[in-house]
C-alpha cells in the first residue's frame, strides 16, 4: 500500500488532488481512499489531506502518520513537521519555482521534486489571481514523480469532471516538474527537527509575570522563520577573492590570530595588499553614508602586521609545477599550488623576488622586510625560486615539456611612450624604470625640476620618489581633471601635501632640447596643450578634447612617462591569445597558462592575487579533476554553521536599518608629517594603533550573532546551538518578531 499525506491551506485544492490522485489508480483497478482533515476549515487555515491505494482491499481508516511521499501546496508552510513520519526516500513534492537543491540540507534522506503549480494554475486561470487553484497542475507532477502516465492522469481529471486549462496545466507541470533523488542520513545537531527535543529557550516574557506559551501551533502558523544571509559588498567587490567582512568579525572580537587565518586562505599577501591595495571594498561600504568608510586596508594591514597563522600544506604530490615571474600572481600562484602538495619552482628575470612589488612600489608605501615577510611565507611551503633567470620563447618550450604545468606571470611589460620623436633622449625616463633604479639607489635628481606625464599610481609613485631624491620641483601633466585620475585618491592627497603640483586638462603635444643637468636652469621644453572633457571612452572616462590655440611650454631637466603598460607576448607562440584563466592551446601538449595583469591588465595587486590563485586553482582541477573554488561567503557559512538561504544577491544601504546604528568617525592610522616624510623613504603609514576600527563593521547581511532574535522571542522557540540558530516549529506563532 501507498500512502501519500497532503499539506495545504484551505481554498487551494487540497482534498481534490488527493480524490485526483486515487481517481488515478482507482481507474486501473486498484482499492483507494481519499479524504481530508478538516477540523475548523476556512480559507487560508493549513489542512491536510490523505491519499491511500493499493492492489488488495484496504480496511485502514486511520489518518496517515507515516506517509510514503508527502505533497505541499503552499511553500510558507515547508518544514520540519511535513516530514514527519515521512519514510526515507520518499518524495517531497512542493509547489515552489524554487529548484529542489534550495531545500536538499532540510530534507537529506528524501526525494525532492519541485514545480511552480501557482503560476500555472494562473496561466491557465485556474481559480483567481490571489486564489490560484494548483490541484490539477500538482496531479501532473504527481504523475511524473511516481511514474503514472501522462494519459491516467487526464483519465482522472476528466473522468471527475475537470477539462480544458486544468488537463493543461497537468500537462506542462508532468513536463516541467523537476526531480532530485537525495541520499544521506539527516543533518545532527544543527537541523530544525532536532529543537522539538530540546528544552525550550527563556523569553522575553520570563521574570515578568509571564510563562512560556504552552500551545503548539504547528502547521496553523501563517508566517515561518528561516535563517536567511546575503552577500556583503566588500566581500563582493574584493579582486583577490578575500572574505572581507569574515577577517573583520574576528578582529572585532580581538581575534587576530584568526583574522590572519581568515585571509591566508585567499591571499599570501595581507600585510602587503594592505598597503597598497586601491581598496575597492572601502569604496563600497554601507557604512559610507552613515559616517565613513570602515577602513578595511588599515585593518588589513593590522591583521598581516600582527597575527600569527600557520599555513598548513596538503600531501606531497607528484606533479612539477614551474611559474614565471615573482610578483603578486606567481607567488599567490605558488603559494596556493604548494599549499594543495604541488612541487613548485618560480623562476624570476630580476636579481630579487618580488617583480613589481620590489621594483615598482617605493619603501615609502611598501618596506622590503614587510614584502620579505610575506614571500617568506611562500617560502615555507616548499616553494623553490630562481632569480636572475628570464625565460624566452625556447625556455617556455623546454619548461612545457619537462613540466606538469607552466604558469606565465610575467605583468605588463611593455611601457607605453609618448611617441614624440625623443623618447630614446637619456633625459627621458619610463616611470616603472624609474622606480627601480630608484629602488637599487641608482638615481639622484638634485636640484633637477621633474615632470611627469600621468596620472595613475606610477606617476604619483615616481613624483613622490622624485621629490625625497632631492628634485627642486616636480609636476604631474595629467589630460584629464582630478575625478577621472585612476590613482588611489589617498596617494594623491599625500602627494600634493608633500608639495607635488599637478596641471589637469594638459596634454604635451611636441618635445625638444636636452634636458642637460649641469646647469639649474631647464633646457628640455615640452609644449602642452589646453584639454576640455568631451564623451565619455570606452573606459567610461570622458574623452580629453583638444581646445585650438590654447599651446604653452613647461620647461623641465628631466621628463618621467607613466602612460601605463601592456603585455608583452613574445615568449608565447605567433599569434596567441592570452584570457584570464584560459590555457594557451596549440603550444604543447601540457597546460601552460597565462595569469595576472599579463592575462586580465587589471593593473592591481588585488586583481593580480585574485588571478593568482583562480588559476592556481584551475590548474589543480585540470590536472586532477578535483573542483575546488569556493567563494568568500560559501567559507564564511561553513565557518559559522549552518545557513537556511544564501542568497546570491548583494546588499545595499536600502536594505538595511542604518538608523540603529551609532555614529562613529572611523580610525584613520598616524601617518609621518608632510615636511618630514619628503625628507626620507620611510614608511609614511604607521598603522593603526589596535583593531577597534572593526568594531565599525555593520556585517552587512551576515548574521553578527548577537542574539537578539533568541532575546526577544516571545514563545522562546529560537535556540542559539554553536554558531546555529535552532527553531521550534512547534510552538511557533509566525509572529516575525525574530526577523
Amino acid at each position: 500500500m501507498i500512502e501519500i499525506r497532503i499539506h495545504g491551506r484551505g481554498g487551494q485544492g487540497g482534498v481534490t488532488l488527493a480524490k485526483i490522485i486515487a481517481t488515478t489508480r482507482f481507474l486501473q483497478g486498484d482499492s483507494v481512499q481519499a479524504f481530508g482533515l478538516y477540523a475548523a476549515e476556512r480559507s487560508g487555515a493549513p489542512l491536510q489531506a490523505f491519499c491511500r491505494y493499493d492492489s488488495k482491499p484496504i480496511t485502514n481508516r486511520n489518518l496517515i502518520y507515516e506517509p510514503d511521499h508527502v505533497i505541499v501546496l503552499d511553500p510558507t508552510l515547508v518544514g520540519p513537521g511535513i516530514a514527519s513520519g515521512l519514510e526515507s526516500g520518499g518524495w517531497i513534492l512542493i509547489n515552489t519555482p524554487q529548484e529542489p537543491a534550495a531545500f536538499a540540507h532540510d530534507f537529506e534522506r528524501h526525494g525532492l521534486a519541485t514545480v511552480d503549480a501557482t503560476q500555472l494554475a494562473r496561466r491557465h486561470e485556474l481559480g483567481t489571481r490571489s486564489v490560484p487553484i494548483v490541484n490539477t497542475a500538482l496531479a501532473g507532477a504527481v504523475g511524473r514523480m511516481l511514474g503514472f502516465p501522462l494519459e491516467h492522469v487526464h483519465a482522472a481529471l476528466e473522468h471527475l469532471g475537470f477539462g480544458g486549462g486544468n488537463l493543461a496545466a497537468a500537462s506542462e507541470a508532468f513536463e516541467c516538474v523537476d526531480l532530485l533523488k537525495t541520499t544521506g542520513s539527516p543533518t545532527v545537531a544543527t537541523s530544525e527537527t532536532a529543537a522539538l527535543s530540546r528544552e525550550r529557550s527563556p523569553s522575553f516574557i520570563d521574570g515578568a509575570g509571564g510563562a512560556l506559551p504552552g500551545i503548539k501551533t504547528g502547521l496553523w502558523a501563517t508566517q515561518r522563520p528561516q535563517r536567511q544571509q546575503m552577500v556583503p559588498p566588500c566581500n563582493h567587490v574584493c579582486p583577490a577573492g578575500n572574505d572581507v567582512q569574515g577577517f573583520l568579525a574576528a578582529l572585532a572580537r580581538d581575534e587576530v590570530d584568526e583574522a590572519l587565518a581568515i585571509l591566508l586562505r585567499t591571499t599570501p599577501l595581507p600585510a602587503v595588499c594592505g598597503r597598497v591595495c586601491p581598496a575597492p571594498c572601502m569604496d563600497n561600504c554601507n557604512r559610507i553614508g552613515l559616517d565613513g568608510a570602515v577602513n578595511v586596508r588599515q585593518l588589513e594591514r593590522f591583521a598581516g602586521d600582527h597575527g600569527t597563522a600557520t599555513v598548513e600544506r596538503s600531501s606531497k604530490r607528484h606533479e612539477t609545477i614551474t611559474i614565471i615571474g615573482s610578483g603578486p600572481a606567481g607567488l599567490t600562484a605558488a603559494y596556493h599550488l604548494a599549499r594543495l602538495g604541488y612541487q613548485v619552482t618560480v623562476f624570476e628575470a630580476a636579481s630579487e623576488i618580488g617583480g613589481l612589488l620590489r621594483g615598482g612600489i617605493p619603501e615609502f608605501r611598501l618596506p622590503d622586510e614587510v614584502l620579505d615577510r610575506e614571500i617568506a611565507r611562500v617560502k615555507d611551503l616548499g616553494v623553490a625560486f630562481e632569480t636572475s633567470q628570464p625565460v624566452r620563447r625556447n625556455g617556455l618550450f623546454a619548461l612545457a615539456q619537462s613540466q606538469d604545468a607552466v604558469l606565465v606571470a610575467t605583468g605588463l611589460q611593455e611601457l607605453s611612450s609618448l611617441r614624440l620623436g625623443a623618447s630614446d633622449a637619456d633625459w627621458i625616463d619610463q616611470g616603472i624604470e624609474f622606480l627601480a633604479r630608484s629602488h637599487r639607489g641608482k638615481v639622484r635628481v638634485d636640484s633637477e625640476s621633474v615632470v611627469i606625464i600621468g596620472g595613475g599610481n606610477t606617476a604619483i609613485d615616481a613624483a613622490r620618489s622624485a621629490l625625497r631624491l632631492g628634485a627642486a620641483k616636480v609636476r604631474i601633466l595629467y589630460r584629464r581633471t582630478r575625478d577621472e585620475m585612476p590613482a588611489i585618491p589617498e596617494e594623491i592627497e599625500e602627494a600634493l601635501a608633500e608639495g607635488v603640483e599637478i596641471e589637469f586638462l594638459t596634454q604635451p603635444i611636441s618635445v625638444a632640447g636636452n634636458g642637460s643637468q649641469a646647469s639649474v636652469h631647464p633646457s628640455a621644453k615640452i609644449t602642452c596643450r589646453r584639454m576640455e572633457l568631451g564623451e565619455p571612452d570606452d573606459s567610461g572616462r570622458r574623452s580629453p578634447v583638444e581646445i585650438p590655440g590654447s599651446d604653452f611650454d613647461v620647461w623641465c631637466h628631466r621628463m618621467i612617462l607613466a602612460l601605463g603598460q601592456s603585455p608583452d607576448l613574445t615568449v608565447f607562440p605567433e599569434g596567441t591569445e592570452v584570457r584570464d584563466n584560459g590555457q594557451l592551446l596549440g603550444l604543447l601538449e601540457k597546460p601552460v597558462f597565462a595569469i595576472g595583469d599579463l592575462a586580465t591588465r587589471d593593473g592591481t595587486v588585488a586583481g593580480a592575487i585574485g588571478s593568482g590563485r583562480r588559476s592556481a586553482h584551475h590548474i589543480h582541477e585540470t590536472l586532477s579533476g578535483e573542483l575546488l573554488g569556493s567563494t568568500a561567503q560559501q567559507e564564511a557559512a561553513s565557518r559559522r554553521g549552518r545557513v537556511d538561504v544564501w542568497r546570491d544577491e548583494v546588499i545595499h544601504p536600502e536594505a538595511m536599518k542604518l538608523h540603529l546604528f551609532e555614529r562613529r568617525r572611523a580610525t584613520t592610522g598616524v601617518e609621518i608629517d608632510a615636511a618630514e616624510r619628503r625628507m626620507s623613504f620611510d614608511e609614511v603609514h604607521v598603522g593603526l594603533d589596535n583593531a577597534s576600527e572593526a568594531k565599525r563593521c555593520l556585517s552587512c547581511g551576515v548574521c553578527n550573532e548577537c542574539d537578539a532574535c533568541v532575546t526577544y522571542c516571545p514563545e522562546g522557540v529560537l535556540k542559539r546551538v554553536g554558531h546555529d540558530y535552532v527553531f521550534d516549529s512547534s510552538f511557533c506563532k509566525g509572529c516575525a518578531v525574530c526577523a
